[in-house]
């Protein structure tokens, strides 16, 4: 099979469970060696999606496509793919070399090439000389490389990874997101990777599927996807943003907060409204004389690299990521350059987002909860 060619298509595919939707008439085609990652908040379908690859769930309608041939209906053990969950379900009573060699003895590999192979998963992962270690005395990291190396030992043609590093604490995850990227790009086999975790989803994808509600928002480079957001979901959902409501003029010419700006946007319609987006990172500070637009600092948090500061705007409270200091109180003036602009045509999802007036980084943890409630039957943590 060429390189980039399509491995999996999965068309038309809808999923209810109890009557309540969780895919919708989902189309996506993934490529052979791309690092491809689901990403969205939780209920949102990206593991029931992965799921339906894997053949531990049947759409109920639409096609899983392998190469070429629909695959629905053929079991799990039969697909060349496998799958890395958050609990790495490796067998307690085994030791790192048996747990390792487990699928190629189940594939009845004579011993040479299953030790080889071990062999060669452990200098993979980083875990020479650990063969005859006991599960239990292995760290949550070790024990993730061994479960990487088990997955991989059988040679999938796809490795399924759901929120494998959500049981890691934050140095270990960092340190596992670079390892797994290095392993991808090492064997150049094809990864699908499910997290609500964006900072994650960035950091490592070739490219990235946002998705909500059970249905896509927008697929693309995480620069695409980061830079040009299609939505005010997929905006705020991928770091921070402020998102107000705009009318585009015409080509190059969008008004917003009752200013006209120039943009780098065009092919709306004439005073069309539409989401204006621009990040806090691109928002410049400057003296109220000399600001587009003008505003009172009603909160400022120090960040470590820079301060996050909210700036109350008639009534619409800005976010600013800033190296220079403000107080509370402050009256500041902001600029934007014509290029942070990013106009989006109206959605559902339209004054949803952007507005820093309810803003609290507790509520904002609390409402985005890492540990997901079990979907309907097995193994996964979400949907």
């Amino acid at each position: 099979m060429e390189k980039n060619a399509v491995i999996i298509d999965l068309k038309n595919i809808s999923v209810s469970f109890d009557g309540q939707p969780i895919l919708k008439d989902l189309n996506l085609y993934i490529r052979d060696g791309e690092f491809i990652t689901l990403l969205g908040p939780s209920g949102c379908g990206k593991t029931t999606t992965l799921r339906i690859i894997a053949g531990f769930l049947e759409p109920d309608s639409g096609e899983v496509i392998f190469e070429g041939k629909a695959i629905n209906g053929v079991p799990a053990y039969k697909r060349q793919v496998n799958t890395i969950f958050q609990r790495y379900a490796l067998f307690p009573h085994l030791n790192v070399y048996e747990n390792i060699a487990f699928g190629l003895k189940q594939q009845k590999k004579s011993k040479q090439e299953i030790r080889s192979t071990v062999e060669e998963m452990l200098a993979l992962v980083n875990l020479k000389g650990f063969e005859k270690r006991n599960i239990n005395s292995l760290s949550g990291g070790q024990q993730q490389r061994v479960a990487i190396a088990r997955a991989l030992a059988v040679k999938p043609r796809v490795l399924l990874l759901d929120e494998p590093l959500g049981a890691l604490d934050l140095k270990l995850r960092k340190d596992m997101q670079v390892e797994l990227k290095n392993i991808q790009k090492r064997l150049g086999i094809t990864f699908i990777y499910v997290t609500h975790d964006q900072e994650e989803a960035l950091s490592m994808s070739d490219t990235i599927v946002v998705m909500n509600a059970g249905e896509i928002q927008q697929i693309g480079t995480p620069t695409d996807i980061y830079n040009e957001p299609k939505n005010a979901f997929v905006a705020d959902f991928i770091g921070e943003s402020n998102i107000v409501d705009g009318i585009m003029h015409s080509d190059f010419s969008v008004e917003f907060q009752g200013i006209k700006f120039q943009c780098v946007d065009k092919g709306f319609g004439k005073d069309e409204p539409v989401d204006v987006v621009v990040r806090p990172e691109d928002v410049d500070i400057v003296a109220p004389e000399d600001g587009m637009l003008k505003g009172i600092v009603t909160s400022v948090t120090f960040k470590g690299v820079h301060y996050e500061i909210i700036v109350d705007i008639d009534g619409f409270k800005w976010m600013v990521q800033t190296t220079e200091y403000s107080a509370v109180g402050d009256k500041i003036g902001i600029s934007i350059k014509p290029d942070e602009i990013q106009v989006m045509k109206k959605s559902e999802y339209s004054g949803l987002y952007g507005d820093y007036s309810s803003f609290s980084e507790e509520f904002d943890e609390l409402s985005n909860p890492s540990v997901e409630a079990d979907d309907a039957g097995g193994e996964t943590v979400e949907e």
